[in-house]
């Protein structure tokens, strides 16, 4: 017979699940994680369910690496998890024949700091260079580091625009294991696979060696940073512009500000109650630019400014969100309208190479490519398949405000050079009396207006969205918006993708990457007067969002 703990309702723990639990806490070297596990295990039967949660499986490598909530125990994470972490990557390293030293940054989240630190020790204890930036800086700088310092990886502890209670622990990798269009890039097959084997190989938290703290990195690699990034721009274009800003209590503000100044624009205005990191975002339910409410701080010091752009950077600085002024008030640009718009402003100014994008973000940019005559690819959702389309990569942006204006330097989303970019853009059409909304119109006007939007639908148990998705394979709209289906993809076994297409809309289905969500990504495309267009086109997403919606049963 099996002993157990158990209640009439709480869940059954068996004695190896009591046994795996005080080990883990007998290898645990955080004194507060111990205390925080053993509460835990002492509090059954009651705390069943969450001993359970934690010890569910290990965190995996999802999008370029580890990611979860600050917990003791296996499924978050914890200074026991960045050990096996980082002994995990180092070992793997090694073994992939990688030489150079390891660089390591960290945002200003709760743990970030310790984490990093941890992940240097295991870097010289396994006998690896490391270099530790000196503070809390943007993911671009990190990315930036692992190109410009010759590193064989690099790590940036950060969660981006996860809530406060999480974080996470990204790797990219160095020209010598990423190859040329992967030099500075995030993980992709099979390097995630590899690096996750051995972690599960390393025995034991008290098993890895820690060596010394590493070389802590001056302000040398972030000045270098924001020089280059300057040197991204134009430096004869016009600089006349009132831009507002916030770094959403994230770790971007400096660096921006130095940047913009560098550049030759005024000093942005900041949202001052969101200027300084703080690890709690107490002034925003959700520090994501795409939340209902995130901007609304920005947007109202835009308009106490008569600002000409209000500009947001996510908490790590790598997306970058963008609201223009109208005669209804502010409007944020959808990371479509602004991937759209800086692609167009690149090949107008010359920029040599391929543009590319993801296969949710919109077809847009794939008609205005073959207006110009310059080369396009799609690839799938993600900024490690974006900058590996090609050597020659000009421009990649994603629709979830992700862009990549300067592949040369950051081979990544990089929310700093993107919001140089588009002030000067923004700077260039105010000296000539015209304004984004215009452009966005001019280009509508000639490659057809392509509205979109999102269903999204979170989820408690991950179990709903393979039901949903499974039902829309089954039975698939044989019309969408009274128009034929004529195009069905699906991209299982490989990757949990679906797309349905008529003549002028098109839906792609999938899990999200990295929250608990199924999101269908919906667009129309519509000729025409760009304001007719503009009211139709809401109106055709409204009801596409109903019939997809009735599609996955949600």
């Amino acid at each position: 017979m099996t002993l157990c703990y158990q209640s009439l309702m709480a869940p059954q723990v068996d004695v190896d699940l009591i046994a795996r639990a005080e080990a883990w806490l007998a290898d645990d070297p955080d004194p507060a994680s111990r205390a925080e596990l053993r509460a835990v295990i002492d509090g059954l039967p009651a705390t069943a369910a969450e001993l359970l949660d934690r010890f569910a499986g290990p965190l995996t490598f999802g999008t370029a690496g580890l990611r979860g909530r600050l917990r003791a125990g296996p499924n978050g994470m914890n200074l026991a998890v960045v050990t096996r972490a980082a002994a995990g990557l180092v070992g793997w390293l090694a073994a992939s024949g990688g030489e150079g030293p390891l660089v390591i940054g960290y945002d200003a989240r709760h743990g970030s700091k310790e984490f990093a630190e941890r992940t240097a020790r295991v870097a010289t204890g396994a006998g690896r260079g490391a270099l530790l930036l000196p503070g809390p800086l943007p993911t671009p700088v990190l990315a930036y580091a692992v190109r410009a310092l010759g590193a064989v990886a690099g790590v940036m502890v950060t969660a981006s625009h996860n809530p406060p209670q999480d974080n996470g622990y990204k790797v990219y990798l160095g020209a010598a294991l990423g190859g040329p269009a992967g030099d500075g890039a995030q993980i992709v097959p099979p390097a995630d696979a590899g690096i996750e084997a051995a972690i599960r190989a390393v025995p034991s938290v008290a098993s890895v060696p820690l060596g010394g703290p590493g070389t802590l990195l001056g302000a040398e690699v972030a000045q270098g940073y924001v020089r280059s990034a300057t040197a991204v721009l134009d430096p004869s274009g016009p600089r006349d512009l009132t831009i507002a800003y916030t770094p959403m209590h994230g770790v971007g503000g400096s660096t921006l500000a130095e940047a913009f100044v560098a550049a030759g624009f005024p000093a942005p205005a900041i949202v001052a109650a969101q200027a300084e990191p703080d690890p709690e975002f107490p002034t925003v339910a959700f520090p994501n630019p795409e939340e209902p409410g995130a901007m609304d701080r920005l947007l109202a010091l835009a308009g106490k400014h008569n600002a000409d752009l209000a500009i947001a950077n996510d908490p790590d600085a790598d997306r970058c969100a963008v609201a223009i002024p109208g005669p209804d008030g502010w409007r944020p640009l959808r990371g479509d309208e602004l991937g759209v718009l800086l692609a167009d402003h690149l090949i107008r100014r010359g920029t040599p190479g391929l543009y590319a994008t993801t296969i949710v973000s919109s077809s847009m940019l794939g008609r205005l490519c073959a207006a110009r005559g310059v080369p396009y690819a799609e690839t799938l959702t993600g900024f490690k398949w974006i900058v590996r389309a090609a050597e020659d990569l000009a421009f990649g942006y994603e629709e979830a405000l992700g862009y990549c204006v300067a592949p040369a330097l950051v081979r990544d989303k990089d929310g700093i050079t993107a919001a140089l970019t588009v002030a000067e853009l923004a700077a260039g059409l105010k000296a000539e009396g015209r304004t984004l909304a215009g452009r966005l119109d001019e280009l509508a006007l000639e490659l057809g207006l392509h509205a979109t939007d999102q269903l999204s639908v979170r989820v408690d148990d991950l179990a709903e969205i393979g039901t949903a998705m499974g039902r829309a394979r089954r039975n698939p709209p044989a019309a969408l918006l009274g128009a034929p289906v004529t195009g069905t993809t699906d991209l299982l076994p490989e990757n949990d993708v679906l797309t349905f297409r008529t003549a002028t809309t098109r839906v792609v289905i999938r899990p999200s990457g990295t929250e608990p969500k199924l999101k269908a990504y919906l667009e129309v495309v519509v000729e025409g007067d760009p304001a007719t267009a503009r009211t139709r086109a809401a109106a055709d997403l409204k009801a596409l969002r109903a019939e997809i919606a009735a599609t996955l049963g949600v």
